[in-house]
């Protein structure tokens, strides 16, 4: 376990230092104005995502599950995981002239180029996912390399050449075509044969599984990235330029132990020992945050380095801290939303929801500065992990209570 939990945590460590270290290239490169508009921009493609994440939670949840049905699972999931990203990127091409309006951008390239990366984005997901129920951790870490690594490289040059919303997108879209690439190759070297035809009824319920899924996860992005989208009306442009430097922070506090989920999650499918691996992980998910805070208060100069710099993003020094407490809170809940999909709970999905709808009400009417943003997030954040661990280990001790009284003799 420690050496699977090491192997994926180096991968999912260097492809979030190359999302990171795009976002800090994007920040030095491009002026306040344009990089508050990529900020935006990649927050809506992460929200797209929710269908990535939902296909590979469902691939491995059911392939842990069912593993003498692997070769059918896995046709039917990558079958589903094509048509769902065709469709979104679809359905993303035609909104693109109303995310130019809404998002206030220079041009349509940047939205059309979100539309297509789009495609190999969630395609990746249900690849990554067949791979993560299988336990193949080697190759699933390759296709997280591929995933971060490119993405800086294309993005550094990219925006060297023209440091342009376009041509950070670009770098982006470009960069997702490439795990794609090593998913399709890792798995087609493991498999010698796939069955002729898609199941339909199969193809229907791991559809249903997978909506489920990510209506949970699009309400956790939709939380963590409501206000970056909302920052540009409550803010202007130079104040949602400050606030998305602040968010790289943020970001890279989630990302760190992002690995706890997917090793913990096919172990979070099982209920003998699901209480235990929730409560370590987040354990774990605290001592990582708790030093990223310590970090950010300690060493804020060398903080600010790692969001843009002093001289371009100074007024968000005394606020750093709290950039690294929200990160903190997020990983907390991404954990919690991970955990709840692993038992197949449907309960936090209405509570995420609301505390999306709180944020915008009172972000929207009530919030005109950018630490009143940042305090209205935290407490937020806060309230919600707090509620969803309660009823996480309420719901377990019902279902544990439950199989002890099935499985009791009777007199």
């Amino acid at each position: 376990m420690i050496e699977t939990g090491g192997v994926i945590a180096v991968a999912v460590m260097v492809m979030n230092v190359g999302t990171y270290g795009f976002q800090l290239v994007a920040a030095r490169l491009v002026g306040l104005d344009q990089y508050g508009s990529i900020a935006r921009l990649l927050a809506i493609q992460l929200v797209l995502s929710v269908l990535q994440l939902g296909l590979q939670a469902t691939a491995a949840r059911r392939i842990a599950a069912n593993p003498d049905h692997l070769p059918e699972v896995e046709h039917n999931i990558l079958a589903l995981g094509w048509r769902a990203s065709w469709a979104l990127t679809l359905v993303m091409l035609a909104a693109s002239p109303i995310l130019v309006s809404a998002q206030h951008l220079n041009s349509i390239y940047p939205a059309l180029l979100v539309a297509i990366g789009a495609l190999p984005m969630n395609v990746m997901g249900a690849q990554a996912g067949i791979l993560q129920g299988e336990r193949r951790w080697a190759e699933l870490s390759l296709v997280y390399l591929a995933a971060g690594v490119p993405r800086l490289v294309l993005g550094v040059i990219a925006l060297a050449i023209r440091p342009t919303e376009g041509a950070a997108l670009a770098a982006v879209a470009v960069g997702w075509v490439i795990p794609c690439v090593v998913g399709w190759y890792v798995l087609r070297r493991g498999r010698n044969s796939r069955p002729a035809r898609t199941d339909r009824p199969q193809l229907r319920e791991i559809g249903t599984e997978v909506a489920h899924g990510a209506l949970a996860l699009l309400a956790f992005f939709a939380l963590s990235n409501i206000d970056i989208v909302m920052s540009s009306h409550i803010l202007g442009k130079h104040g949602s330029g400050l606030y998305a430097g602040g968010l790289i922070l943020t970001k890279a506090v989630l990302f760190m132990p992002q690995f706890v989920s997917i090793v913990a999650f096919p172990a979070m499918s099982t209920t003998a020992r699901r209480r235990t691996v929730l409560l370590r992980s987040l354990m774990l998910v605290g001592l990582v945050g708790v030093i990223c805070v310590a970090g950010a208060l300690l060493l804020t100069d060398v903080a600010m380095i790692f969001v843009g710099g002093e001289k371009k993003y100074g007024a968000i020094h005394p606020d750093l801290w709290q950039f690294a407490v929200l990160g903190t809170l997020l990983a907390a809940l991404q954990l919690l939303i991970y955990s709840v999909l692993a038992r197949q709970s449907r309960r936090a999905t209405l509570l995420l929801w609301v505390a999306v709808l709180v944020v915008a009400v009172v972000g929207w009417w009530h919030v005109t500065s950018l630490t009143g943003l940042l305090a209205l997030m935290i407490v937020t954040d806060a309230v919600l992990v707090a509620v969803l661990v309660g009823l996480s280990l309420w719901t377990m001790r019902e279902d544990d209570q439950a199989t002890e009284a099935a499985a009791a003799p009777v007199a």
